[in-house]
């Protein structure tokens, strides 16, 4: 019979033990993760946005997002930007606190590496061209040789501006491009120091209402259509003839714009919870009659500036789910943000508790089945050779006694005594088949 190697036994006994605790270990670190998202607060409660001017249509877009997202709690921290470009910078940097912002269509390149996502394409923004003339200014190539205002560095208007007029044949090598914001630029058009200046915003914004209700003069693009065709990102929109007053009929006619979009982005780690409560708000703001789009127009998906948020896809096909249909924000939160975490662990703890006792069993009767293996191998010697020697027979005697004295002196708990006589019997079955060779031996 082979006999077991000490050395190699106890490798085996020290491997075993470096698997086991480095188990146990894995199983710490499972349950202190575990425990550190259930201590987790449950949910956030603020959310950090981006926008634009202080008085700009982006910062009243947030200002009136604010008291929806506040009816569940949620807190919107608004901060103010120098507009689209500055909002995408902010929003790109994974390190940022900004969640969300608003990103004008057209004035950035989105790269894959952003991770950013649109939630809607929520309002039309109309790009305003207001000059000073005595002759009717409709194309941009009528600009050459002027002074122009084209926005502040960071903001979307400067970038849709710049990129219009050098369409047209107007760059700074033929016209005095200058960079000033709406304020500055209104006082520069008074006072004649500027010949035209671009804006954008709704007409209801206080800027726009003071420049339709003074004696500028508002151009209407004669080549919209091509430039739409050209730039994607813009539409062509119609302000009505006598939008600005009736009683004054102003303006006279109807004015042709081109108008860019603009979306509400945010970092794809925003909590689905968060997303559908901005689509919510987005909708009870825009969905509401337009000076450029029928009831309802707003928010949509139409635009492929950034991916679609999986949650806004899911929203404007059959609404919000049915969780956040009737539940309350913190209570969906806590749902997804806990119970479908801990799911999946509950599931494996419960298939450890089952598997417990068995690993405790195999362990108890790791000894025994050890015995019985070698009492087998001990069998299937005698069974291999029918015509053993007596140096053979000796030596089976000498392996069937230490069986024996071990399976005497072997260490079990108590439910397991029955096994260790089963174990005794196969014992004495081996034995009787020793003494039966070497009867045959003698004989």
């Amino acid at each position: 019979m082979r006999k077991r190697n000490p050395v190699l036994h106890g490798n085996q006994r020290g491997t075993q033990r470096l698997l086991a605790g480095i188990g146990a270990i894995l199983l710490l670190a499972v349950l202190a993760w575990a425990t550190m998202q259930v201590l987790e607060p449950v949910f956030h409660t603020r959310v950090v946005i981006t926008t634009g001017a202080d008085k700009g249509i982006y910062r009243g877009f947030a200002d009136r997002y604010a008291p929806i997202l506040r009816r569940d709690g949620v807190t919107l921290d608004i901060r103010s930007s120098s507009g689209s470009i500055e909002n995408y910078q902010r929003l790109a940097n994974p390190n940022s606190e900004y969640d969300v912002g608003f990103i004008q269509s057209g004035t950035v390149r989105p790269k894959e590496t952003d991770n950013l996502q649109t939630i809607a394409a929520v309002s039309y923004e109309p790009i305003w061209v207001f000059y000073r003339a005595d002759t009717v200014v409709d194309q941009l190539s009528q600009l050459r040789g002027k002074r122009v205002s084209i926005g502040v560095p960071g903001s979307g208007l400067i970038n849709v501006s710049q990129l219009l007029l050098d369409y047209s044949g107007i760059t700074r090598d033929n016209a005095t491009l200058l960079e000033m914001d709406a304020a500055s630029a209104y006082r520069g058009l008074e006072k004649g120091e500027l010949d035209a200046a671009f804006f954008i915003g709704r007409p209801d914004a206080p800027m726009q209402r003071t420049l339709l209700n003074s004696d500028l003069k508002l151009m209407s693009f004669a080549q919209a259509d091509a430039l739409v065709q050209k730039f994607p990102s813009l539409s062509k929109v119609t302000f009505p003839r006598a939008s600005t007053s009736i009683v004054d009929d102003l303006p006279k006619t109807d004015v042709t714009l081109l108008a860019a979009t603009a979306l509400l982005v945010a970092k794809d780690t925003v909590h689905p919870a968060i997303v559908y409560l901005l689509l919510e708000a987005a909708r009870e703001v825009h969905s509401r009659e337009d000076y450029f789009a029928p009831i309802a127009t707003f928010p949509n998906l139409n635009t492929e500036e950034f991916p679609i948020s999986s949650e806004s896809t899911r929203y404007f096909q059959s609404g919000r789910p049915f969780l956040h249909r009737y539940l309350p924000f913190w209570l969906v939160s806590f749902i997804e943000r806990r119970l479908l975490i801990l799911l999946p662990f509950a599931a494996a703890l419960a298939a450890l508790v089952q598997a417990l006792p068995r690993l405790v069993e195999a362990r108890a009767k790791r000894p025994l089945m050890a015995t019985y293996r070698e009492l087998k191998s001990l069998e299937d010697e005698l069974w291999s050779d029918p015509n053993p020697t007596r140096e053979k027979i000796v030596h089976w005697r000498d392996a069937i006694e230490s069986i024996d004295t071990r399976a005497s002196r072997m260490r079990v708990p108590q439910r397991y005594l029955k096994d260790v006589y089963a174990l005794k019997q196969a014992i004495d079955v081996v034995r009787n088949r020793i003494l039966h060779a070497a009867a045959g031996q003698q004989r």
